[in-house]
């Protein structure tokens, strides 16, 4: 998902979602410096929560920026290699963003 302001692309979050079990993945969070302290980070998750309504969110994220970021957010951490368990047999209900 593109974070766009004033007609510039200022940041993107990267996602994936399992619409069979209805959980997704934030695996990354890119945010202009300038914007870090703005409160557009927040505003995006909340897009996204808005976006997907009914998903539940967790982050492979460990990084101390978006860390603190997930935990204002209470999207929980999850290993990086994790996926949900239809990854294997349901490729295409995967969908990556980004």
């Amino acid at each position: 998902m593109l974070l766009v302001h004033v007609r510039r692309v200022v940041g993107q979050v990267h996602y994936r979602r399992c619409t069979t079990c209805a959980e997704g993945v934030i695996t990354g969070v890119d945010i202009d410096a300038d914007f870090l302290g703005s409160g557009l980070p927040t505003r995006a998750l909340s897009h996204l929560h808005s976006r997907h309504p009914g998903i539940i969110w967790r982050s492979t994220l460990t990084g101390r920026t978006t860390r603190d970021l997930l935990r204002r957010m209470r999207i929980p951490a999850t290993p990086a290699g994790s996926a949900c368990v239809h990854a294997p047999a349901m490729r295409d209900s995967l969908q990556p963003t980004g």
